[in-house]
């Protein structure tokens, strides 16, 4: 075999399956948001979307979401990393058990958070019986918002803030010890270390993990189905809607490309806050 030509062999595998399972499906999915009933160019179907009572709901309560879920689950999965990086006897078990929630499903998340939440679930049987709550309280009713946007918070923080710590605990073992041990030598405290060592150091990794989170936030879809139904219509809710409920292709392709663009726009501004120097580790 030409050895200049195997460089190309070898990514072939991976460029034809890019191809075929992401560059395919999004032309046909912009065709489709982007052709008007006479074949032509038209933001007919971007138009019919932005009049829909339920886009400017589902928009906000994306957004809702991606601004409460993110933060916690970086500042949760940050000091979980942390203490793992502390810890010498126990530490694969307790990353085990806390990345437990990787192996659930999305719908069975939600599925056990509603069995918590609703009427008759664990959370009102404990109230009720502590005299908390003289009746059980609905809290994933349409018109108690508030209380059904932190169960789906609290549903996405246990569900997924495990993918943002296995990726900062890689990160964190990346960081050369060395740099820690001169921070020691020089009496800095373990809050010093940790802004002024960790946190610059693991920038990369930080990076990759918010950018992915960010995406995931704006296609949460299972476990907002599984504990409000249609009270609570998110972005890909509505996707879903208008593709399999109202047979609307063109609108659905509409919502999603509204997705990706928020997704790309998520990702832009962390590359530009969160840049990396050449030479660090990722």
């Amino acid at each position: 075999m030409n050895q200049r030509l195997l460089p190309y062999w070898l990514i072939a595998p991976a460029t034809l399956f890019t191809v075929a399972l992401f560059v395919v499906p999004f032309y046909g999915v912009a065709s489709l948001a982007f052709t008007g009933s006479n074949g032509g160019f038209s933001l007919a179907a971007f138009q019919q979307m932005s009049q829909h009572w339920k886009f400017g709901a589902a928009l906000q309560n994306t957004l809702w979401l991606a601004v409460l879920v993110i933060p916690l689950q970086l500042v949760l999965a940050l000091a979980m990393a942390q203490m793992l990086s502390q810890i010498r006897k126990g530490r694969d078990l307790l990353l085990y058990v806390w990345t437990v929630p990787l192996g659930i499903s999305d719908l069975a998340a939600g599925i056990i958070w509603l069995a918590i939440f609703e009427q008759t679930g664990f959370l009102n049987s404990v109230l009720v019986s502590l005299g908390a709550a003289s009746e059980p309280f609905n809290f994933l009713a349409f018109q108690n918002t508030g209380t059904l946007l932190l169960a789906v918070v609290l549903a996405e923080v246990w569900r997924a803030t495990a993918i943002v710590l296995v990726i900062l605990v890689s990160g964190m073992g990346l960081i050369p010890k060395e740099y820690g041990e001169a921070a020691d030598v020089f009496g800095a405290s373990a809050w010093q270390k940790f802004r002024h060592v960790t946190l610059p150091l693991l920038k990369p990794s930080l990076q990759t993990a918010l950018i992915l989170r960010t995406i995931l936030a704006f296609e949460v879809f299972a476990v907002v189905a599984a504990l409000s139904g249609t009270k609570f219509p998110v972005l890909m809710s509505e996707t879903y809607n208008w593709q399999f409920n109202l047979q609307d292709g063109p609108v659905a392709a509409a919502m999603a490309m509204v997705i990706l663009g928020v997704s790309i726009v998520s990702t832009l501004i962390y590359l530009r806050v969160l840049r990396t120097p050449p030479g660090a580790s990722t």
